[in-house]
């Protein structure tokens, strides 16, 4: 047998197979492999790095402080980082729960959620706290999925030209 007759054959199950998630692969379907442990460690990792982050914008904050820019520009720098922080907490967070329904609005929010960057960590950390960071909303679909393909599998089951017909009267 050749190696092109091999690679025309599935070699993987039959039926939808579920999605990846970052970090965990394919894991959270059945929380093997470490799972706990990678999730508590995704936390932590992430809140140090939202701390990390806070250190830096506060270093960035002295340095407006030393340059004497004027309250005004303070306070608006402080605004932003947290209005662009708040938001982007909100969108991370609804990402876990369902797919954009704007994929391309969703991608022009790309800048805010860089400049919120903390939140971004913070929601992150708090969705590992819970679960791994979209599962929930994975879950579901490869739920959906594999009951669609049993479905149609058992409606398909036998040869259909074997059926018995009925009888015309």
């Amino acid at each position: 047998m050749s190696d092109e007759d091999q690679t025309d054959k599935p070699s993987g199950p039959a039926g939808p197979q579920p999605e990846e998630i970052r970090f965990f692969g394919t894991t959270w379907v059945d929380h093997s492999g470490a799972y706990a442990l990678r999730r508590v460690g995704l936390a932590v990792g992430a809140l140090a790095a939202a701390v990390a982050g806070c250190f830096v914008l506060r270093f960035a904050y002295q340095g407006l402080e030393i340059a004497e820019v004027g309250g005004l520009v303070n306070t608006l720098v402080i605004l932003m980082f947290a209005i662009c922080s708040a938001i982007a907490f909100r969108k991370t967070w609804e990402g876990f729960v369902r797919r954009p329904a704007d994929p391309a609005r969703d991608e022009s929010l790309r800048s805010l959620k860089m400049i919120g960057f903390v939140g971004s960590l913070l929601a992150y950390a708090l969705r590992c706290a819970l679960e791994a960071p979209g599962e929930k909303l994975r879950r579901t679909e490869y739920e959906t999925s594999r009951a669609q393909y049993e479905k149609r599998r058992a409606t398909r089951t036998g040869n259909p030209s074997a059926r018995k017909k009925p009888k015309r009267k």
